[in-house]
């Protein structure tokens, strides 16, 4: 398909720009591709998209779209492994997907906890935060949501799976690292930052508690509770950990944006090199004498540092905006061709092939044991009560991210789903075959295929049947029986979209003396007898009319009145 498209369309670079600026601020107005529907169409109705929109392959992309715009994930869809880590409102825990057997991280928000802290923005915004950041082109560097959904009592995150530790922890047990060693950690987190950045997003807490490493000692940033979204009003809020926060986020009610991930940034590689924040002296603890020195200190620079490293912390943690690494216009690109970065292949960054200084060991936890993560205290929560306008809050919670959830299936069960089904297809077909050795295509047949009957005692059971539709009748064949027929004439109606029958998808044929009720577990399959169904019903009632009106100048009777055509084929011995 993208090979058509590719020979297909030559879209200009505007026009490219012009959707993409809007879908990556997660703005996509209704009249965004009307400029193309056109083109689209005409694209669609040449020979080689028909017969595409024809083939098996396509018909095989439906069924797994099908699958994936119907997902519905519970807790039964994962197996749940042990705790991993904990925050204000819920716990992190390893997981595996059941279908695909995927390994995740899942992160469980109690509602009741997020209710008596009042922090239900906070918990939506890290959903709309993860869903900007996960969605389009892939981000190596940023921990990322795969899917969202929530149960009676829990909003849950499923995530990357992250489990080498943080660098805070590693920064205990390795001790400070050295500027090739700090080096390696700044040019991965630096894409992490442009990334969000490029999607309007300011991440405000940058630090190494929240910087993870993978098995391989790769890093991504996590957490985006206090992330936002500047793209069409600038924060002001002072939110973030002392010691890492902007002087402007300090200084309230001053708007900022992306400017602050920059200092924070310089906070971060400071204390990667000597151990504390550098507005952290003395190991003081007092919040306010940090955000006093932050706002007030020139940070004095060790002489051990290179003059290149000095440069960077310096233009990094600079008071003055317009002054600041990263702020001049340029973003990410101003840091990253400063002279600290010389020699660094940004593309070899980006694909991960330089080899991290520390590579997390195997066969270890590499954060705190379990026993010392605790659990959340009950009785914290025992006076709180959901409410069905507490629950009301999260009903667009679930989220499933597209191009993630087809990347895991691809990299799993894909080949072999697809290899099962091809089996099962062509056993369907042999033995359809094999019992209706009719040339469908040489005879009037509009479709044929099996399909489910409502039927049985009180018609209450489900019957499969083999259904053969033709322009004036519908056969139902079952398996040894003479098949049943339905003349379009003897059809009242033909439901005009699928109906709920048992829990069921299905077509409903009103009959004069009663009805049909037909369903398939394949929603597109069913769709097609529904609109074929409704089309040659409709070209019989056309035909039916026009014959009643010649059976009135014949005999004299109502064009409308039905019963002139039953007279018809009796006077013609039919």
């Amino acid at each position: 398909m993208k090979e058509l498209l590719s020979r297909q369309h030559d879209y200009s670079k505007e026009c490219v720009e012009h959707v993409q600026s809007h879908v990556s601020r997660n703005e996509v107005p209704v009249t965004l591709f009307e400029p193309y529907i056109e083109e689209i169409y005409n694209q669609l109705r040449d020979e080689p998209f028909k017969k595409f929109l024809e083939s098996d392959k396509y018909t095989r992309f439906c069924q797994w779209k099908n699958l994936e715009l119907n997902i519905q994930l519970t807790m039964n869809d994962f197996s749940v492994h042990r705790i991993i880590g904990r925050g204000g409102f819920g716990e992190v825990y390893g997981c595996r997907k059941a279908d695909t057997g995927k390994m995740y991280a899942m992160k469980c928000l109690d509602k009741k906890r997020i209710k008596m802290k009042q922090g239900e923005t906070l918990a939506l915004n890290e959903r709309i935060m993860l869903s900007l950041v996960s969605t389009g082109q892939d981000c190596p560097f940023i921990v990322c949501m795969t899917y969202a959904f929530h149960t009676p009592d829990k909003l849950c995150f499923i995530l990357d799976l992250m489990n080498g530790g943080d660098l805070h922890y590693h920064l205990s047990q390795h001790g400070v690292f050295n500027e090739v060693e700090m080096k390696f950690y700044a040019a991965e987190v630096i894409l992490g930052l442009e990334h969000m950045h490029r999607r309007y997003i300011v991440y405000r807490d940058l630090k190494p508690a929240n910087i993870l490493l993978d098995e391989h000692g790769h890093v991504r940033i996590s957490d985006l509770g206090l992330a936002c979204d500047f793209s069409k009003k600038k924060p002001h809020a002072s939110v973030g950990t002392h010691g890492y926060m902007a002087p402007e986020v300090l200084s309230k009610g001053t708007p900022y944006d992306s400017s602050a991930d920059w200092f924070s940034f310089g906070c971060m590689l400071y204390k990667l090199l000597k151990g504390h924040s550098p507005f952290r002296q003395h190991k003081t603890k007092d919040k306010h004498e940090i955000d006093r020195m932050t706002l007030t200190m020139n940070v004095e620079l060790p002489d051990s540092f290179s003059k290149e490293l000095k440069s960077l912390l310096e233009g990094l943690l600079q008071r003055d905006i317009d002054k600041r690494l990263g702020c001049k216009g340029n973003g990410s690109d101003e840091v990253k061709e400063h002279p600290f970065f010389a020699g660094i292949d940004w593309q070899q960054v980006y694909l991960q092939k330089y080899t991290p200084p520390l590579i997390p060991p195997r066969g270890e936890v590499n954060a705190a044991d379990a026993f010392d993560i605790g659990s959340f205290d009950e009785e914290d929560t025992k006076g709180i009560k959901l409410t069905d306008a507490d629950q009301d809050l999260y009903k667009n919670f679930p989220l499933v991210i597209s191009e993630r959830w087809q990347n895991e299936v691809a990299e799993t069960v894909f080949e072999t789903v697809n290899f099962e089904a091809d089996k099962t297809e062509h056993k369907k077909r042999a033995k359809q075959k094999k019992l209706y050795d009719l040339d469908e295509k040489e005879s009037d047949c509009i479709l044929h295929g099996y399909i489910k009957k409502l039927g049985g005692p009180w018609t209450s059971s489900w019957q499969m049947r083999y259904a053969k539709l033709y322009p004036n009748r519908l056969e139902l064949h079952p398996d040894s029986a003479k098949p049943e027929l339905v003349f379009m004439d003897q059809i009242e109606e033909v439901s005009p979209d699928l109906v709920q029958v048992k829990n069921e998808n299905c077509i409903v044929v009103r009959l004069r003396d009663g009805k049909i009720v037909l369903t398939n577990p394949d929603e597109i399959g069913l769709k097609e007898w529904l609109t074929s169904l409704k089309s040659a019903h409709k070209l019989s009632q056309e035909l039916l009319g026009s014959m009643a009106k010649k059976a009135g100048k014949i005999y004299g009777t109502d064009s409308n009145n039905r019963n002139a055509i039953i007279a018809a084929r009796n006077t013609n011995g039919n």
